[in-house]
């Protein structure tokens, strides 16, 4: 079975051709950032028109290249949420027009199942059942998954997520965006120890994550500063980034205890931050458990792992109709159970 992918649910276009046997044959992706950088985030009115623009060329670019004809494909695989409803839309809809054309079945993919999947990619692979931790910009959920699509929700932030919350703290900084890059980057100069952040929610028990009120910290140290310096910075980012990264290490721990579990999976646009990778690493050895990662290019969003995660959905039966349908607020606890 080969399944072209299609990811627009933000400001990146990715298309990707997965498969069954061979693996990833092509993948493509196309980044919105200097359309967006300067409102200093994402437009969604404009991201949809670049979705429009870009889409379909893409999908003809691979096709050639990969030396493809519809008739090759076994299906054709769309994120369907969440994400922005207009840029949804536009992906949704051109894989069910080339469908419709093509005569073959679509499948919509939840866009955090698809960011699960994707260390599924790389040669050294986890087997079910493990931990999973979604860290980006819009989510942060920690899950129990004991066998493929039978996903339980331990626990997952109840304000900022961990990816939102960088980004906020980037531009009190006054850096560009997308600011969790810049925010890492700068953190990479900062004095160990200089501050200390507070570690949200660990002096209870439980699994859920809260990064508003250490964005207020921040931003309360930053006010506390007349002209701060470089430096100043430096170590302000350094001591966020740690608060961050020791908050989602101890939720981990604590999950990996719950469950008895051997395997950690991270994935989402937040897994490509290297203190955290080299936290949850440490984690693992200490823990004597495998801790996954996603290859960096399939950490922010790609149309790999919704061409992946759609294999497995149709592999698994899912079908559906001819209808137009997204949705941009999708709980996990909502999607269906594979079969």
């Amino acid at each position: 079975m080969k399944i072209l992918g299609i990811e627009s649910s933000c400001d990146e276009t990715g298309i990707a051709i997965y498969d069954e046997q061979s693996g990833l044959i092509a993948d493509a992706l196309y980044s919105q950032i200097e359309l967006h950088k300067e409102y200093g985030g994402v437009v969604p009115e404009l991201a949809s028109r670049d979705h429009i623009r870009k889409t379909l060329p893409m999908i003809q670019q691979l096709m050639s290249e990969s030396q493809l004809s519809p008739t090759d494909l076994s299906g054709i695989a769309y994120t369907a949420g969440p994400g922005l409803v207009g840029a949804l839309m536009v992906g949704a809809s051109i894989a069910k027009s080339l469908a419709l054309a093509w005569d073959l079945p679509t499948v919509g993919v939840h866009h955090m199942e698809g960011h699960l999947l994707a260390p599924m990619l790389s040669a050294d692979k986890p087997s079910y059942p493990f931990i999973a931790l979604l860290v980006s910009g819009g989510h942060t959920q920690l899950l129990s998954c004991e066998r493929y699509g039978v996903y339980e929700i331990l626990g997952e932030s109840v304000d900022d997520a961990a990816g939102e919350a960088f980004d906020k703290v980037a531009k009190m900084l006054g850096l560009d965006y997308p600011g969790g890059p810049e925010v890492a980057r700068l953190a990479e100069s900062g004095t160990p120890n200089a501050y200390r952040f507070p570690r949200p929610m660990t002096d209870r028990p439980g699994f859920n994550f809260s990064f508003s009120g250490l964005k207020t910290f921040t931003k309360t140290t930053i006010a506390s500063i007349d002209n701060p310096s470089d430096q100043d910075k430096a170590n302000i980012a350094l001591a966020f980034e740690t608060a961050v990264v020791d908050t989602i290490r101890i939720k981990c721990k604590r999950a990996i205890e719950h469950t008895g579990f051997k395997s950690l999976v991270i994935a989402g646009g937040v897994s490509a931050n290297t203190s955290l990778r080299t936290s949850l690493e440490d984690l693992a050895s200490n823990m004597n458990i495998k801790v996954y990662f996603p290859e960096l290019q399939l950490c922010t969003d790609n149309g790999a792992m919704i061409a992946y995660a759609g294999l497995q959905r149709l592999k698994h039966g899912h079908t559906e109709d001819w209808a137009i349908s997204v949705r941009p607020r999708w709980p996990m606890t909502e999607l269906e159970n594979a079969q």
